[in-house]
């Protein structure tokens, strides 16, 4: 019966999981097109700082899913690691988008949408 339990909660934290980094992978990709609309309309700007908080959040949401899923199966810490890197990714992505330095911003950014997507392969 306890295995049961087990197997449904490891099914429930990586499909959680899998949300979690293809949320973030969908909002990085929208981050690229709201940066074309950045160069073309009034309300990129607007668009572009309001999904940057919107990718933000779904970097640490994907902290979040990789904790649970890892803590109580006892399973690999690594997609643990992996979610800090892309939040740290994120923080510097945030910084670097303030600063107005698009020369590291914008190859970050799609450094940042290819890993997320070997991620959402990967699990």
């Amino acid at each position: 019966m306890a295995t049961r339990a087990t197997t449904a909660n490891t099914r429930r934290t990586t499909s959680f999981l899998r949300l979690a980094i293809a949320l973030q992978t969908l909002t990085i990709f929208l981050q690229a097109v709201s940066a074309g609309l950045l160069l073309t309309a009034s309300y990129g700007e607007t668009l572009h700082s309001v999904g940057a908080r919107v990718m933000y959040g779904a970097s640490m949401l994907y902290v979040l899913a990789a904790v649970l899923a890892w803590k109580p199966g006892g399973g690999s810490p690594r997609p643990v690691w992996h979610a800090t890197g892309f939040l740290v990714l994120a923080s510097v992505q945030v910084v670097l988008g303030i600063a107005h330095v698009p020369s590291v911003h914008l190859p970050l950014g799609v450094l940042m949408f290819g890993l997320s997507v070997l991620a959402l392969v990967r699990c």
